[in-house]
């Protein structure tokens, strides 16, 4: 090891932090009188757009009369019941294939009012990249999966076995070049959450 990068570590070893307590945990979270009013501000705040259906019937018109969907050339469907995909999902092996999907609909597991945020795991989503490189995202999940908070999902997703998860919460965006907002360069551009009375 070079003389400079030992001097380095013996310094940093030498510097020592007091100890820094965890800040205590919020006592009483925020819990909506209406958690499907707060689900739709917040999403439509942030650009997602929230889709309110009775059955799977009325989901499966919901999703086809969306312009995204009428207007797609490839569908990518991890819901076959409500809508189908353009090809077999065990037929493809190679994520750079998924790269022109124009639409990917898959099931969320729950809703989080406080930041309308959908958590999607990957029992249901067998190419999980497909989430981020579809220029649409639908995302399905079902009216009684609705928490108010964060503390209420991290809660259930402490009972969730699964290797992957993420919070989508409306379509991708960034404002860091220059300030101007771009909308889908990290993702989806457009997000719709299909919230089903079942």
């Amino acid at each position: 090891m070079s003389d400079a990068k030992q001097r380095i570590l013996s310094r940093l070893a030498e510097f020592r932090r007091n100890d820094v307590e965890l800040p205590t945990p919020l006592a009483t979270p925020t819990v909506y009188d209406d958690r499907l009013a707060q689900f739709r501000s917040v999403l439509e705040m942030v650009g997602g757009q929230l889709i309110v259906t009775r059955d799977a019937n009325e989901t499966r018109q919901a999703i086809e009369r969306l312009e995204v969907v009428r207007d797609a050339r490839r569908v990518l469907s991890y819901c076959p019941d409500l809508m189908a995909s353009a090809e077999g999902l065990d037929e493809i092996h190679d994520p750079h294939d998924l790269a022109d999907v124009d639409v990917t609909v898959a099931p969320g597991e729950f809703g989080v009012a406080e930041n309308g945020a959908v958590w999607v795991c990957d029992p249901a989503i067998m190419h999980r990249v497909s989430l981020f490189l579809s220029q649409h995202l639908v995302l399905v999940i079902a009216s009684g999966e609705l928490f108010n908070n964060m503390h209420e999902a991290y809660h259930h997703i402490g009972r969730v076995d699964s290797p992957f998860g993420g919070f989508i919460s409306g379509p991708s965006k960034t404002a860091d070049i220059e300030q101007s907002l771009v909308i889908g360069a990290h993702g989806a551009r457009s997000l719709n959450v299909v919230l089903v009375d079942r």
